[in-house]
């Protein structure tokens, strides 16, 4: 996910792989960062990840944005369902965005 599109979610408490020191960590590892720290929801535009990772029963929630492509541009249209998405996933949850 792209690391501008966070200024347009000031309303949440949100972080960036980059900013954590987990850039090159594949899903799973990410998961498994997150909980220790106490974050709720993991935001991915990887499709994939469902087939990947098992994710029922999990710790945080997931939200996996399905747009054209990957770039500001693509996903800003999604923030709304995205910040109403963020405050209601529960845990093992996936939430499936713009499908």
């Amino acid at each position: 996910m792209p690391r501008g599109l966070l200024r347009d979610l000031s309303a949440l408490n949100v972080s960036h792989v980059v900013d954590e020191g987990w850039s090159g960590r594949r899903n799973g590892e990410l998961l498994r960062a997150m909980i220790p720290l106490g974050f709720d929801v993991f935001v991915t535009v990887d499709r994939n990840l469902i087939f990947q990772q098992s994710l029922s029963g999990g710790a945080v929630g997931v939200i996996v944005l399905h747009a054209r492509g990957n770039r500001i541009a693509d996903l800003r249209p999604l923030l709304p369902e995205l910040l109403a998405a963020a405050t209601s996933v529960k845990p093992g949850q996936v939430v499936h965005l713009g499908a």
